[in-house]
């Protein structure tokens, strides 16, 4: 089997190059494949290749994120069209020239599902990262307009609003069920609209604060979560007589209701930690609140990471957990068999299920590993075939990634920090420069794989840390509360131990450690340079919070299901005790202790990190004559959507790093880079402040005058 789907990569790079020349689609006429490479023993060490063009990482140039129509009989996927992703369907059988642009560059996509009809895509969007994002159904399949698209039309969401897919009902192929916090801005009602006249009819009105709906196997409304003041969640049962409380979860645990019910019409699947340390799959009778265990971490050290619930029929298929590498556990005979003949097939690699049709015989499998960014392939479980639909990144030269090893190390206070540690190829690994990358949240978790920018930082020849730091989800329950309210303390001792622990052994030279982080990284980013000033020669932050009360008070309206717990976590800016602990821990208190070079990044859109903070930390630190370099783009939010700015960024951070750190850079800049990066960069003595509000003129009274 393995000699039928393995693949030359001259072969496929040169269907990549082609596939990317043409601007759609093109033929692989030409691209004849040569009999398969020798194989490169693994112990060999690799020579230090040139630097890759950092495009090659960062750009979008090629196919991504492709699903399989309920019916099987199209692919609908993201391509690239005048430099913004775009939507794109062809029949699954047909040549992929003929794909069908089906959207427009200048109408953002940031998430979208199939009809269950198969007819129509139904595309969620907001504008310009403002996170409002709003529902559109796409005609794939009707006659397209003068602009060359098929029909679309607004299903839900607006100016102000934000709108989600709830469910998808097999019972009204042409319905979906949304939310929308239209009437209210804090909680979300459910409406079930019917995809081809956008006609809505209200579900439920959310008076009772439900944070997320559960549907049984009729596709009614039968369960929900619903928040309490204390910061626990009530599991509910839902019917034409109220809300009912069936479950009580403590503060603070973790009770996630699927989204689904069990075939048996009568449970619900629910992710839970009550009463255990790692979270477990349980099933919760929403008539007697009975609790039943169906899968833990059989090596008792991580919680459930995902789960797979068929299509059909809602049956549980399989588990799976992120542990220092991926494990996946089948609770179905013959896809385990399956799944065991795809190992074999795709050896060294991890096969990953990401779509399948309404009857489950056909499955996209996107197979992947630390060194490979992904290849897509059709599997059709009748037939036991296999057929490549396309690699992702196809023109990273895969020789040049490098392995991502799982590492421990003691924190401060002796607590066991899991991270990966990637070191550079064709380099000693003694005495390297660092990054360190702390990923955001915090309530999220680095996994083992292929990641961009780890791959990048290492073709500069940096070693790269990614600490998975207390708070972390995935490590159990007493590891994820373990961080509360420990924001710049423990939190991030938990990043300095780890710098440590790589000087300690000789890895890592003292004097050029970097930390680049993003979100809740961008904070720890901004905390470093300022908690540990003698540990970093150099910081980048990007859509860094810096004031934490400031940061809690303008979270938006759509998180109110999260303030308690945001509260209980990170701190309560209500009380005069929380206010003093996020003030001790807010970078922008202490900025003036901040002496390596910083470069900030930020979107003037964020609605989670107030631009504010980022502009507060630019004025404090040049008017103290310190190095600061700010990139502002007028057109993100908290994550950035266009390459061309995601380019412009990394390559002034490149730059950044090699002057600070020493480590290698591209010297080439296109224009288009070099013309954005323009735009984007902001003269630090410019940075006003912000206008004061004017207060309110005073109400005219009915008093006498004195």
């Amino acid at each position: 089997m393995a000699a039928t789907i393995q693949l030359d990569l001259d072969f496929l790079r040169c269907v990549s190059a082609r596939f990317i020349a043409s601007g759609v689609l093109a033929l692989v006429a030409g691209c004849a494949a040569p009999p398969p490479p020798a194989v490169i023993p693994v112990a060999a060490p690799p020579a230090a290749p040139d630097v890759p063009d950092r495009a090659l990482f960062f750009a979008d140039s090629g196919i991504r994120n492709a699903h399989l129509s309920p019916d099987g009989r199209f692919l609908a996927f993201e391509f690239p069209h005048q430099g913004r992703m775009v939507l794109w369907v062809r029949a699954l059988r047909e040549p992929w020239e003929d794909a069908r642009r089906v959207t427009d560059p200048a109408q953002t996509v940031d998430a979208w599902r199939w009809s269950l009809d198969s007819r129509a895509l139904l595309a969620l969007g907001d504008e310009a990262g403002n996170e409002q994002f709003a529902l559109r159904a796409i005609d794939v399949h009707e006659a397209p307009g003068p602009d060359g698209l098929p029909p679309a039309r607004l299903l839900a969401g607006g100016k102000g609003m934000r709108t989600a897919i709830a469910h998808l009902p097999r019972s009204s192929p042409r319905g979906v069920y949304v939310t929308t916090n239209e009437r209210d801005p804090k909680w979300f009602d459910l409406y079930l609209v019917d995809i081809a006249t956008g006609v809505r009819t209200e579900v439920f009105r959310n008076t009772a604060r439900i944070a997320r709906y559960a549907f049984d196997t009729e596709d009614r409304l039968r369960a929900g979560v619903q928040r309490r003041d204390d910061g626990g969640t009530d599991i509910v049962r839902i019917d034409a007589a109220g809300v009912h409380p069936i479950h009580a979860c403590e503060p603070l645990a973790h009770c996630e209701l699927l989204r689904r019910f069990h075939p048996d019409n009568r449970r619900a699947w629910l992710l839970t930690n009550q009463g255990s340390d790692l979270t477990r799959l349980t099933l919760l009778d929403v008539e007697s609140g009975r609790l039943e265990t169906v899968d833990a971490d059989p090596e008792g050290r991580v919680d459930v990471d995902a789960v797979g619930l068929s299509n059909r029929d809602d049956r549980l298929l399989w588990t799976a957990y992120a542990d220092d590498g991926p494990r996946r556990y089948f609770h179905d005979a013959t896809l385990a068999a399956d799944w065991r003949w795809l190992r074999e097939g795709l050896p060294g690699l991890v096969p990953q299920p990401i779509s399948t049709n309404a009857a489950e015989t056909l499955w996209l499998i996107r197979a992947w590993s630390d060194t490979e960014p992904g290849q897509v392939w059709l599997f059709d479980r009748s037939r036991r075939t296999l057929d490549l639909q396309y690699r992702e990144r196809p023109t990273l030269p895969r020789e040049t990634l490098v392995a991502m090893h799982p590492i421990r190390y003691a924190s401060s206070d002796g607590l066991m920090i899991p991270a990966f540690l990637t070191l550079p190829a064709g380099v000693p690994p003694r005495n390297l420069p660092l990054v360190v990358r702390p990923h955001g949240g915090p309530w999220a978790r680095d996994d083992w794989g292929f990641d961009p920018m780890t791959q990048f930082l290492a073709s500069r020849d940096y070693a790269v840390l990614q600490p998975n730091f207390r708070g972390s989800l995935g490590f159990g329950k007493r590891f994820l509360d373990a961080g509360r309210r420990q924001w710049g303390d423990r939190m991030q001792d938990d990043l300095t131990w780890g710098v440590r622990h790589l000087v300690s052994q000789g890895i890592v030279d003292a004097q050029r450690v970097a930390i680049w982080g993003h979100s809740y990284g961008g904070y720890a980013t901004l905390a470093g340079a300022a908690f540990t000033p003698e540990l970093y020669a150099a910081a980048i932050a990007e859509a860094a919070p810096a004031d934490l009360v400031n940061l809690i008070r303008s979270v938006p309206p759509w998180w109110e299901f999260f303030r308690r717990e945001l509260h209980l976590r990170a701190g309560d800016p209500e009380t005069e005790e929380g206010r003093a602990q996020l003030a001790r821990q807010s970078p922008l208190h202490q900025v003036g202790r901040i002496r390596a070079p910083l470069l900030l990044v930020h979107g003037a859109n964020d609605p989670r990190a107030p631009r504010t903070d980022a502009d507060a930390i630019v004025r404090g630190l040049h008017a103290r004559g310190g190095v600061v370099d700010y990139l502002l783009a007028p057109d993100e939010g908290h994550v950035f959507e266009h390459p061309l700015n995601r380019i412009a960024v990394t390559a002034a951070a490149e730059a950044f790093l090699a002057r600070h750190l020493g480590g290698r850079a591209q010297s080439a800049m296109p224009a288009d880079v070099a013309a954005r990066l323009g735009v984007l960069r902001q003269d630090p003595a410019m940075i006003a402040p912000p206008t004061p509000a004017t207060p309110p003129a005073p109400a005219a009274s009915s008093a006498p005058a004195q």
